[in-house]
């Protein structure tokens, strides 16, 4: 078992020997296998591997959206896996984990504008609607969006306008955690730099992020630590300048020689079939 740990400060999110496994007439997949990953105050952990790895299988176990067949999971001091329907309403109503998807239109309704889209989640909270104004007003900034857009319908705007809103539906409330999954994918470069740079910032807020990519220049531009999926198992864990400057793993290896941006010597063709080989062993 490869383990993600934190500073010593207490984890914001906890999650331990994680399993789960999906029901096939045959017999049950292993999605994930024994995970086990912390993310402390004001730290960013990058989550990378490429698609089926379980990236977003372990998002949604930690949202409670897909059955853990073994583990915990403790969000804030909260063990969430037993948490029920109404247990989990309460939790995302309190605000304290929130979701940013890949497509920001999944979070938006097509029909409401920006301002009421961003009012929403301090409404539910019991935020009188003079002061959720005034707050989404002043959050703004932070993600680098005028006022001039909050009468706007979600279609209106651009695409890196629309993750931008949906970043500042996430953050709005003050979340102690927040799970990105490959927020910037389907941007372009300039709109991805931006995207990244307003996650760098907002650390200073004290919000834990979960980062999920297959983007390991994305990963090593915005994360402190970065965590390695391999076919639901996590192999490799260490600082982003380790993982990516040293990787030790052979799958890590193969992930960071096949983005040459990374490396000063990137690995050739030879090697990475003979990492594929070993991998396949």
């Amino acid at each position: 078992m490869t383990t993600a740990a934190g500073d010593g400060a207490n984890p914001v999110l906890e999650v331990t020997g994680l399993q789960v496994h999906y029901g096939l007439r045959r017999g049950r997949r292993r999605a994930l296998h024994d995970i086990s990953l912390s993310v402390a105050p004001g730290e960013t952990v990058g989550v990378i591997g490429e698609t089926g790895s379980g990236k977003t299988t372990l998002a949604r176990a930690v949202l409670g959206l897909v059955h853990a067949s073994a583990g915990s999971v403790v969000v804030d001091g909260e063990d969430v896996r037993t948490h029920g329907r109404r247990q989990w309403r309460d939790l995302r109503r309190r605000g304290v984990v929130q979701y940013v998807f890949q497509d920001p239109l999944r979070s938006l309704d097509p029909d409401v504008t920006i301002e009421d889209s961003l009012a929403e989640p301090l409404l539910l909270q019991g935020v009188p609607r003079y002061a959720a104004a005034e707050r989404v007003r002043a959050f703004l900034p932070r993600v680098r969006l005028d006022e001039e857009l909050l009468d706007r319908l979600p279609g209106e705007l651009s695409g890196g306008q629309r993750q931008r809103v949906a970043i500042a539906r996430a953050l709005v409330t003050g979340p102690r955690l927040v799970i990105l999954d490959e927020p910037v994918s389907a941007l372009d470069s300039a709109n991805r730099v931006q995207i990244l740079e307003i996650l760098k910032e907002l650390r200073a807020s004290g919000v834990a992020l979960v980062f999920i990519s297959h983007d390991l220049g994305s990963v090593a531009g915005v994360c402190d630590r970065v965590a390695v999926l391999h076919q639901g198992e996590l192999v490799e864990v260490g600082t982003a300048r380790d993982v990516i400057g040293r990787p030790r793993h052979p799958y890590t290896r193969l992930l960071v020689g096949s983005a040459p941006t990374l490396r000063s010597s990137p690995t050739d063709r030879a090697e990475r079939e003979a990492l594929r080989a070993l991998l396949n062993a």
